[in-house]
């Protein structure tokens, strides 16, 4: 409702049709101040020959521009004039008269020009909320646009990863590039899901839960029950949403390729909040970690970007058995994050 009542005023004056009717309008306001004046006249002490006519030139200006405002403030002056300033029912004029009526000038003009002033404020106003919201359109859109291509491009140099892995031999050649390719796409299909112009955030449950049900789609494993769990009310940051989903990922594969390679399982994604940190455990079910294994001199690549992109968040990452047996990947990061 306060949003209709300002742009109401933001189209003031009213344009009309017709330029007479504003003039019409006008009129009828200034004799409708004259009737509730007359009907007054019994109840109100001897002068106060203007009361009611300040609001009708206040209206006409308001609703009607200036030039309608003037001529209802000379029509009403005059009204009040003739039938209210003594000697009634003729327009006298001895310094009394003179001066009620420099006064009732001076608080019409006044009336319009402030009035004039605030319109004029509202139409620049009008203009410029205008031109914002075509320039937050723009942006929008560049911003879609370019998201878009950084997709795309990401998407294109994957799959020219996947391209060359047909010429190369090695096999550990080849798995260097799957991975790389795999991460590239995974990177393109967050940098797109997490399109969002006004940089707000996105539910960290929300984005758990597709991130890792595409995770385990992609290992074309049926056989692993995978679940997530984290607060409903926390938000994940758009800068760090990619750091997040790299890590959840190389954790989630782990899992699926040393943890559970041969057998079905399960696995869980756990975030928790307290004490000004949060949670996040990737744990399964599966072998577990190997006697002599120590993170610390570890050369898994995966491993190595999971501590590194840790790091850049201000947090710690590590790997560790877990109690039901299998392993348990956890970062640790600061609330604010």
């Amino acid at each position: 409702m306060q949003r209709r009542n300002e742009r109401f005023v933001e189209r003031l004056p009213l344009v009309l049709r017709r330029p007479w009717q504003a003039y019409l309008l006008a009129t009828v306001f200034c004799l409708t101040a004259l009737a509730i004046r007359t009907m007054a006249e019994s109840a109100m002490p001897i002068g106060y020959p203007f009361v009611s006519f300040f609001p009708a030139v206040i209206l006409s200006s308001f609703l009607f521009g200036v030039r309608p405002g003037i001529y209802a403030g000379v029509l009403c002056g005059l009204l009040s004039w003739y039938f209210f300033i003594p000697p009634r029912m003729g327009f006298a004029l001895h310094p009394g008269v003179l001066l009620a009526l420099g006064f009732y000038s001076a608080v019409v003009i006044v009336d319009i020009a402030l009035i004039h002033l605030m319109q004029k404020a509202n139409f620049n106003l009008a203009i410029e909320r205008e031109r914002s919201r075509v320039l937050a359109e723009n942006r929008e859109l560049l911003f879609h646009e370019l998201q878009h291509r950084v997709s795309n491009n990401l998407q294109v140099v994957a799959a020219m990863l996947s391209l060359h892995r047909r010429h190369v031999d090695h096999d550990l050649a080849r798995r260097a590039l799957d991975d790389a390719s795999a991460r590239l796409a995974l990177v393109g299909r967050i940098s797109r899901a997490l399109y969002n112009p006004s940089g707000e955030g996105q539910n960290i449950r929300a984005f758990l839960t597709t991130l890792t049900a595409d995770v385990l789609e992609a290992s074309g494993r049926d056989d692993i029950a995978l679940t997530v769990d984290a607060p409903d009310a926390l938000t994940l940051e758009p800068d760090i949403a990619v750091s997040i989903a790299l890590i959840v990922t190389e954790a989630v594969n782990n899992a699926i390729e040393h943890g559970l390679p041969h057998r079905g399982g399960s696995i869980h994604v756990g975030l928790d909040v307290s004490d000004g940190t949060i949670s996040l455990n990737v744990t399964d079910d599966g072998k577990g970690l190997p006697p002599d294994f120590d993170p610390g001199f570890s050369q898994s690549l995966g491993l190595r970007i999971s501590n590194a992109l840790a790091g850049q968040l201000n947090g710690r990452f590590s790997l560790m058995p877990s109690a039901t047996g299998g392993a348990t990947a956890r970062l640790d990061l600061p609330v604010r994050a």
